[in-house]
């Protein structure tokens, strides 16, 4: 009888520990490997890009710092990413890109604006020798002239710095 009871507490004790792991096993299982960044077509085709493959695209770094709307430079550092256009690539047509953080802040950004080689706009990956995610700005978009600054009155708005999205999750391409 004592055996009976203890082979049964044996099972029921295996049932609940594969019970509470299976769900831990799966979600670790389905995990993407390291950072990544969504890409919503604007046929609704959501594409998640791994930093693994951010990195073999072609990166450009630039001492880089923006004017914000008082003002002020900010964040100057060396900045290391790819081309937005890269990035999304010419596949697909936009108009325009919404970037969306992590916190909800989101800007939409002009494909004229993506697409001009005087202030190219990256998705940054790395900052003054700090990779995501190492880097607690996560990816970010900057705009990188080769001086390394944009001015407010340079870029044509309020704040240049409105551009520079810190903790990119989501780039949103609008159809025109």
């Amino acid at each position: 009888m004592k055996r009976g009871i203890r082979t049964a507490y044996l099972v029921g004790f295996l049932a609940l520990v594969v019970a509470v792991a299976s769900p831990i096993v799966v979600r670790w299982a389905i995990a993407p490997s390291g950072p990544s960044i969504e890409i919503v077509d604007a046929d609704g085709r959501v594409r998640t890009v791994p930093q693994k493959e951010i990195e073999r695209l072609p990166r450009l770094c630039r001492h880089g710092s923006y004017q914000n709307q008082f003002g002020n430079w900010r964040d100057e550092g060396e900045y290391c990413g790819v081309l937005l256009a890269e990035l999304i690539g010419d596949e697909v047509p936009y108009e325009s890109v919404s970037v969306v953080a992590e916190d909800g802040y989101r800007i939409e950004i002009e494909r004229w604006r993506i697409d001009d080689p005087a202030y190219p706009v990256v998705l940054a990956y790395s900052f003054d020798g700090f990779e995501v995610p190492d880097w607690p700005d996560g990816y970010r978009i900057a705009v990188l002239p080769e001086d390394g600054g944009v001015s407010n009155d340079d870029y044509g708005v309020e704040s240049a710095g409105s551009y520079w999205v810190k903790n990119v999750a989501r780039l949103v391409l609008q159809p025109g």
